[in-house]
């Protein structure tokens, strides 16, 4: 393997909820010593970046904030790109809503231009009775990330995917998403790593949000089997890895 940066998913690649996945510390110490650059791509929006920068310097990861680049980021840079100056409705947790606020997004909790979902772990009926409302009205329904389910230590919690589809079936709409598999976190992410995409490789678990971003944009990929997919979910798919191991612990002895 020999790429010009690391795209590297988090939930079920490095850690699965609180628990370390073995090896995962000592591949990242082996990016660092070998001066090549990486990003951690999480599709999870329930927290704000810094949340998830500090759980990996918790676990031992020797990091900076800017390696860390959520769905939630994602977003608020594409509506405040794509979207300037649109009032937004955010279905988020407080600290997710207040980066958005800090960045620049034009909150607010009525007549609101967009309706943007993410994975709330805070959601209310208020809030789901409210998102329904405003979109019936005419807002745009923007998501962070399609993921049906979020990887615990032992199980999987429901995520913002079957959301989505409630909305978009009770609304007559069609939802914009940001995150993996849509290309545009991968784009952001080479550019803070300052390299060519077309020579960087997404590390995930999941075939349907990592591998296929990988697949759609014409880069490389590793499959890792440590989390969401099983051998047998592989040789059913036709989504179709570069490569394929059993963790992150053995990319290391793999780099050229």
């Amino acid at each position: 393997m020999k790429y010009s940066g690391f795209m590297i998913d988090m939930d079920g690649t490095v850690y699965k909820g609180g628990d370390l996945i073995p090896g995962a510390i000592e591949f990242i110490d082996t990016l660092k010593e070998r001066g090549i650059p990486f990003v951690f791509l999480t599709n999870n929006s329930s927290r704000a970046r810094d949340y998830y920068y500090q759980k990996l310097v918790r676990m031992g990861f020797h990091v900076d904030i800017g390696n860390v680049l959520t769905s939630a980021i994602a977003t608020t840079r594409f509506v405040l790109s794509e979207r300037a100056g649109k009032r937004v409705y955010p279905v988020a947790s407080p600290d997710v809503v207040e980066e958005m606020r800090s960045a620049g997004v034009n909150i607010v909790d009525k007549d609101p231009d967009i309706v943007l979902l993410t994975f709330d772990k805070t959601i209310t009926y208020e809030k789901i009775n409210n998102a329904y409302r405003f979109l019936m009205k005419g807002a745009e329904l923007i998501a962070t990330h399609p993921d049906d389910l979020c990887p615990t230590e032992d199980a999987y919690d429901i995520d913002i995917g079957p959301f989505i589809r409630m909305f978009e079936q009770m609304c007559d709409k069609k939802a914009v998403v940001i995150g993996k598999p849509n290309g545009l976190m991968l784009d952001m992410a080479a550019r803070e790593m300052g390299v060519d995409s077309m020579e960087t490789v997404m590390v995930g678990d999941r075939l349907y949000t990592d591998i296929e971003m990988a697949v759609r944009a014409g880069t490389a990929s590793i499959l890792v089997l440590s989390g969401e997919t099983s051998e047998k979910d592989l040789e059913m798919s036709d989504i179709r890895p570069t490569h394929v191991l059993a963790s992150v612990a053995d990319i290391p002895s793999r780099l050229e």
